[in-house]
């Protein structure tokens, strides 16, 4: 019975099953990806990294009319930063600062690489209501071959450091099959439960959003008018006084709010596991202080959950190389799908010497 269900899992998802998990192996690597593809993204680091403000100054000095939304660190030491900035009249676009030098390298369209990965492995490129619970429900299915494989590959524990027997092909790819198997059952149950809390999620079971709290030493100053300009030195007065209120707080984005005077500063601190967004200091511009917080660490256990999934399943939690540790994991994944579905086939032209195996 396991071993039925585990072939009928991996035949009628097959392809479904592979797609996904090689656009998640490649979405792991996906901003890696795009430095590749778009020159504008790669930068020598030399001397010291130039403040928030003279890079904002920067894409404000080569688009003055463009409307600056957000600024966003860079991905690693030889990646530019980013500016998401809206031309008049114009969808939004990218442009890359380098933060060495805080001098303009470029601008790329909204769509990239990491854009595509990303939608194609999160909701097949439909709509969010219908694509999300559609890929996520694989999750079900991993976690049925999960338990199906640990039943099926006795005393698997043993398997660790199996060498793949030869010359015949289905005995070899058999081998790898199952190699691959054990080494990846600690991911494909990560990936399994992570993917199920997407469902969950998905079907309504979301956790609320973590709300900023009003400081209560606040400033008392009316908001800044509609239409306040935010320039470098403003933004850098606003950085140096968070570093005094809150020394953890390691800044990886700032948004910016022209509309309202706010400049938003989000990033990582005490909280592990969680996303930038749940790290957030918010200021008016011309205050000395912030006038609202979200730590990480407040959160309930319904929004940590919510919150550890996304570094847990694409692990870009701890730099390019934990992202190669998943891509590798990734990469047997889709291998499992390949080889799974040719073992059935060699199977099924075979039948008596399957059964005889």
């Amino acid at each position: 019975m396991w071993f039925d269900l585990h072939s009928w899992i991996g035949l009628k998802l097959f392809l479904f099953m592979a797609f996904i998990c090689l656009t998640g192996t490649l979405a792991t690597l996906a901003h890696e990806i795009d430095w590749l593809i778009q020159p504008a993204i790669r930068v020598q680091p030399d001397g010291a990294i130039r403040s928030w403000g003279d890079q904002l100054d920067a894409v404000r000095h080569r688009h003055p009319e463009w409307k600056i939304v957000r600024l966003s660190a860079p991905e690693g030491r030889y990646f530019a930063a980013k500016a998401e900035a809206k031309p008049p009249g114009g969808r939004t676009r990218f442009v890359w600062v380098d933060p060495w030098r805080a001098h303009v390298t470029g601008d790329t369209g909204w769509f990239n690489a990491h854009r595509l990965l990303r939608n194609t492995h999160r909701h097949l490129m439909m709509p969010t209501r219908y694509g999300v619970p559609l890929v996520s429900s694989l999750s079900i299915a991993l976690l049925l071959s999960f338990a199906s494989s640990l039943v099926i590959y006795k005393k698997w524990w043993k398997g660790f450091l199996s060498r793949p027997r030869g010359p015949q092909p289905r005995r070899f790819w058999g081998d790898i099959h199952r190699l691959a198997g054990v080494w990846s059952l600690g991911f494909v149950l990560l990936i399994a439960l992570t993917g199920l809390w997407y469902l969950v999620e998905s079907l309504g079971g979301a956790a609320p959003h973590a709300h900023a709290r009003p400081l209560a030493d606040a400033p008392a100053n009316p908001a800044p008018p509609p239409g306040t300009v935010i320039d470098g030195r403003a933004l850098d007065r606003i950085i140096a006084s968070a570093k005094r209120v809150w020394p953890q707080l390691r800044i990886a984005s700032v948004a910016l709010d022209e509309k309202t005077g706010t400049v938003t500063l989000e990033g990582q601190a005490a909280a592990i596991l969680v996303r930038d967004r749940v790290n957030q200091l918010r200021y008016r511009v011309g205050d000395a202080l912030p006038h609202a917080r979200i730590d990480g660490t407040t959160l309930s256990f319904h929004q940590r959950v919510s919150e550890m999934a996304d570094p847990l399943h694409f692990g870009n939690f701890a730099g390019l190389a934990l992202k190669l540790v998943w891509c590798f994991f990734g990469g047997l994944m889709t291998l499992l799908s390949f080889t799974g579905v040719y073992l059935y086939g060699m199977r099924t032209l075979h039948p008596p010497r399957a059964a005889a195996r």
